[in-house]
């Protein structure tokens, strides 16, 4: 596990001011009221009179929360000699109460004392033992719970992986503004949102270990577990090393205990491991995974079936971008990669200090990547694949800040019209001391055959009149001689070419849909030169990509030959400017 120095976080606290739904008995025997917990609170200026818990005092406030539920503030200097000298003694004790080490049990509240639980909210007890362990740090206002992590589990990651995108897993910086923050108080939406069919990017989730969890489909609609992309613990790493969960982390009940939540979606509402069918207060499941306990309060549980975890949101939640918002942002320290075929994850291990190395088979040979975060706040990583051949490449976090993009997809994987062939190509141009990549990525491509949501027309599918899409590139280069265009798609296991043209001449700006090709056409998938229109069988939407090169050059290959790999192997060292348009398509 990573050191709390390097994630960011000063010494951890768990006494904030919160939601006060324990007291301890220090306040119970302050309280005026024996038939209502708290005490009545009297404002000499108003001459009136508050009934209510202490819950944090700050600026020369009190803030008390009412029977009800309502929070209410009040000027301390104007409360009574008596209320001021409570208010005095409270946060004495709160300061205390912070230099205290955290009590040590085998589940949820037993982790805090009792002075903290007068003084935090109730899933604050949740996240309790990860507290405790410096995994995570948390904190509260009035309207949401924050953690804040790197995402960084202290579980051994990856081993089992079968599909993977030679990614790794390395510290985010999901802190201060950038937090991860849970709704205190879950509102339920008119209307549920039902997301078992529908993937969103980013995070749906967050584990009680500061670990996010992601919708259980990627982004092609397929099931993430079923196509072996996942661990042994149900996660993998993103297109920015980014670490999370795909499925619910059950794993977590052996250090919250047996019917404690193990994870909270990003709605507010908990989710549970397994249901037990053999309890008295076993209910079925509604079609989101959750339903309501004996007191009327909603949660979501664990399946061993697809959804896995929430397959949607019973509580109100804001969708913008394709992904719940607000949530806290994940920041690249390399470009993505494309996936290693036929590549399994073995082994992955805890180096000291501060470092981890991955260990991977391809059919038989044996291949690692070690690396380790240095003092300058870089990534040293040391290569060594199948064949034998070793090489080094360091790297620098880059942060977006505000404003920035939202986290990169887990899906599609990266492209391989962009990734670097290792022992081939010098590293990418971002890596700390190497020299750059020979093309930019800048060529504006657009087509008028997508829609502003970016479905791809009827028309240039198998459902329709099976046309090529229109394409058009700007931003083209000087010296451009040529350009090429790949229409392809990634499926668990392999990039699926639908269309390869090449040779266009570098004075035009674009195709017209269905138009007859200026230009070489190459192979696709099925062997012939021609497009090859998406015929979809899956559920859910796909995500395709049309990529196109602006080249120094004409490329010297017979339509025979010209495969999208072959392609993609031409264009090296020729190519000034490159741009990808991203297309989806539903059956």
């Amino acid at each position: 596990m990573l050191s709390a120095s390097l994630l960011g976080l000063p010494r951890t606290s768990v006494a904030h001011p919160g939601h006060a739904h324990a007291k301890s008995e220090k306040a119970q025997a302050e309280t005026s009221n024996p038939q209502s917990p708290g005490r009545t609170w009297t404002n000499r200026q108003t001459s009136t009179m508050e009934h209510g818990t202490f819950v944090m005092a700050s600026d020369g406030v009190v803030q008390i929360r009412r029977a009800d539920d309502s929070l209410v503030k009040l000027p301390i200097k104007a409360l009574s000699q008596s209320d001021q000298q409570y208010i005095a003694q409270r946060q004495t004790e709160i300061e205390a109460t912070v230099n205290q080490p955290v009590l040590f049990a085998q589940a949820g509240e037993a982790y805090l004392t009792a002075m903290q639980r007068d003084t935090s909210p109730s899933i604050a007890q949740h996240f309790a033992p990860f507290v405790q362990s410096k995994a995570i740090r948390t904190r509260w206002d009035g309207n949401y719970f924050y953690v804040e992590s790197n995402g960084m589990p202290t579980h051994p990651m990856m081993v089992g992986i079968r599909s993977w995108q030679q990614q790794v897993p390395l510290p985010q910086q999901y802190t201060g503004n950038n937090a991860w923050r849970i709704p205190l108080r879950p509102v339920p939406a008119s209307t549920p949102l039902d997301t078992r069919r529908s993937p969103l990017r980013g995070a749906v989730a967050l584990a009680v270990n500061g670990v996010p969890i992601f919708h259980p489909l990627n982004n092609r609609g397929d099931d993430a577990y079923l196509f072996g992309e996942l661990d042994q613990y149900g996660g993998h790493c993103g297109r920015a090393d980014d670490y999370h969960y795909h499925i619910a982390p059950v794993h977590l009940e052996s250090e919250v205990g047996k019917d404690q939540p193990i994870a909270y979606a990003l709605d507010g509402y908990p989710i549970y491991g397994y249901q037990d069918p053999k309890r008295d207060d076993f209910a079925p499941l509604d079609a989101i995974n959750g339903h309501k306990d004996a007191d009327g309060n909603y949660h979501y549980h664990a399946t061993k079936t697809f959804p896995y975890l929430n397959g949607g949101f019973y509580g109100e939640v804001s969708i913008r971008g394709g992904q719940v918002e607000p949530q806290a942002r994940s920041d690249p320290w390399r470009p993505a990669l494309p996936p290693l075929r036929d590549a399994k994850i073995t082994k992955f291990e805890s180096l000291r200090p501060e470092g981890y190395r991955l260990t991977y088979d391809v059919r038989g040979k044996t291949g690692t990547v070690a690396y380790r975060l240095n003092d300058q706040g870089q990534v040293v990583f040391q290569f060594a694949d199948p064949n034998g051949r070793t090489h080094t490449e360091t790297y620098q976090q880059r942060q977006g800040g505000p404003g920035a993009p939202p986290p990169p997809r887990d899906d599609p994987p990266p492209r391989p019209d962009r990734a670097m062939q290792r022992g081939n190509q010098p590293p990418p141009r971002n890596s700390v001391g190497s020299r750059a990549t020979s093309f930019r990525n800048d060529l504006e491509v657009k087509s008028d055959s997508v829609d502003q949501q970016g479905m791809l027309s009827r028309d240039c599918t198998c459902d329709g009149k099976r046309q090529s899409p229109a394409v058009a590139w700007g931003k083209v280069p000087e010296g451009t001689k040529a350009i090429a265009v790949s229409l392809w798609h990634t499926a668990p296991d392999m990039e699926k070419s639908y269309w390869v043209l090449y040779n266009i001449p570098g004075n035009l700006t674009g195709l017209a849909q269905g138009e007859k090709p200026k230009g070489t056409l190459g192979l696709n998938d099925r062997g012939r030169t021609a497009f090859d229109p998406m015929c979809s069988k899956g559920p859910g939407l796909k995500t395709y990509h049309i990529t196109v090169f602006a080249l120094s050059k004409p490329i010297d290959l017979h339509p025979s030959q010209a495969t999208r790999e072959n392609l993609l192997k031409a264009v090296k060292g020729i190519t000034l400017a490159e741009g990808t348009l991203d297309v989806k398509y539903a059956r």
